[in-house]
């Protein structure tokens, strides 16, 4: 399958120098969040026809070829919004975003569509859920007898005019973990990713106190709120494991976790504020990766992200960063302000990034786009191995191929002989005597799934190349590489 399509002219620029010095790693993840509520990022065309559902899709593959072209490799999809969700659910109806009416199918599967799109490109697909809002009462109308107020009001309640599950109804556990596992029985996702899996804003009010009498015991409230969500985190963990471990289990918390002596008036917090407690769940192993919402500048950063990083306990921390904070109206920073977090991040001990929104990415909002796929993200990143998970690593494939075919350059290669479960493959190449196989500039493709790759051919320039091939299970664990194959790349074909 010719997914990939890259000059062998473009690939000799990062051997001629860059502006930027900091050189980009060789793994971290990249991700966005690509919103769908609202439709703020997708879908902009209702799918009311075989027309507009082929422009809705349209639509949808433009943003992952964008995102492939600036070296993505991780995309958080919005799967579940307000009690109401992107595929076919015998749990909770479809959002109205895909039709313009709440219950009504898009003809076709949403979440199963952007899976394999984003297997095509070589991204990862994180199905992105809402946990606990779930609508207010505009939104429990349009659901009707669907609506999960309507079905199980015992598990919700009305607070400040918004409907939320109630994390201490122990019903509530039942029914989330039902809608995971609806989503991770069904579908080839990658992770599965909670947003707002913590108690609401002004949760002093949050009418809970009746619950907390009969089961709170001898814990205070906060207490017992925090308790709440780590034994759902717990169950879903334990069950994502059981049926899929190398799923990846993540969350994007609030990005100040406590208060920390370096800013001990940091105002609104995970732990204090919410109740939410996920450096317990990294802590206890039921946690892979966490994405704190990181929207603030400077002090109010920095000491943040180190506090993250120190209470990580192996596990993965990706700075979330504002791009939608580049906006006039929603803080007007500057382009510096961001990079200057993407740096910290990488020299800090962090993961990598993920950016809110997708928008502000593709729509280039001060040159971000741009930054990122020429400078920041100019080579391909490999995502970091899960190392807790598992310590099987593949074997080698055997010696590349490279064969010319008319105006296109053809390398493949064979699966591995014994590897066991799905594989993807990275492609290294240098213009040199050997592969610098440490180095991020050393890799051509990576995430992809096929055994070969087409690349179109510029002959204006002769240069020999040598190509090699590794391949990662779905753990990130990468095999050793196969035997080098130099090619010399003629005007002439051979």
């Amino acid at each position: 399958m010719r997914n990939f399509l890259l000059l062998i002219g473009v690939l000799l620029i990062p051997f001629l120098g860059g502006a930027q010095q900091v050189t980009p790693p060789k793994k971290e993840v990249r991700a966005v969040w690509l919103t769908t509520i609202y439709g703020l990022d997708w879908p902009r065309t209702p799918a009311t026809g075989e027309h507009s559902r082929k422009i809705q899709q349209e639509e949808l593959c433009e943003i992952l070829d964008r995102l492939a072209e600036a070296n993505f490799n991780t995309v958080f999809f919005q799967v579940r919004l307000r009690g109401d969700v992107l595929y076919p659910s015998a749990i909770e109806p479809y959002s109205a975003v895909l039709t313009g009416k709440a219950g009504k199918s898009p003809g076709y599967d949403p979440l199963a569509f952007a899976v394999a799109e984003c297997h095509k490109r070589g991204l990862e697909c994180h199905a992105w859920m809402v946990t606990f809002p779930v609508g207010n009462e505009k939104t429990v109308r349009s659901q009707g007898r669907q609506s999960v107020v309507r079905r199980h009001r015992n598990l919700c309640k009305l607070h400040r005019g918004e409907w939320y599950l109630d994390p201490g109804v122990p019903g509530t556990a039942d029914y989330l973990l039902s809608l995971v596992r609806e989503i991770v029985e069904n579908y080839d996702i990658d992770g599965i990713h909670f947003d707002y899996i913590r108690y609401p804003e002004h949760a002093a009010s949050f009418p809970d106190k009746s619950q907390y009498r009969k089961a709170g015991g001898q814990q205070s409230l906060a207490d017992w709120r925090r308790g709440n969500i780590n034994r759902l985190m717990t169950r879903i963990y334990d069950y994502v494991k059981n049926a899929k471990p190398y799923v990846l289990v993540s969350s994007s918390p609030l990005g100040k976790y406590s208060r920390i002596p370096q800013v001990p008036n940091a105002g609104w917090t995970a732990y204090e504020t919410v109740f939410q407690d996920p450096q317990h769940w990294m802590q206890a192993g039921k946690h892979d990766l966490v994405a704190p919402m990181m929207y603030y500048k400077l002090r109010n950063f920095f000491p943040f992200l180190d506090n993250w990083v120190a209470k990580a306990n192996g596990r993965l921390v990706v700075a979330g960063l504002g791009a939608y904070r580049l906006e006039t109206s929603e803080g007007d920073w500057t382009l510096n302000d961001l990079t200057d977090q993407i740096d910290y991040a990488r020299y800090f001990g962090a993961s990598g990034c993920a950016f809110f929104r997708c928008q502000q990415v593709l729509g280039n909002v001060k040159g971000l786009y741009d930054e990122l796929k020429n400078n920041y993200f100019r080579y391909p990143a490999q995502l970091p191995p899960l190392r807790w998970l598992n310590d099987r690593v593949p074997p080698a494939p055997s010696e590349i191929r490279v064969e010319r075919t008319g105006a296109e350059l053809k390398l493949s290669w064979q699966r591995p002989a014994g590897a066991e479960g799905d594989l993807t493959y990275t492609v290294y190449y240098a213009t040199a005597d050997t592969i610098p196989y440490d180095a991020a500039r050393s890799l051509l493709i990576t995430g992809i799934r096929d055994t070969a790759v087409y690349l179109p051919v510029d002959t204006a320039r002769e240069r020999g190349f040598l190509f090699s091939v590794s391949a990662s299970d779905r753990y990130h664990l990468e095999s050793k590489p196969s035997p080098e194959t130099y090619y010399y790349l003629s005007r002439y074909l051979k």
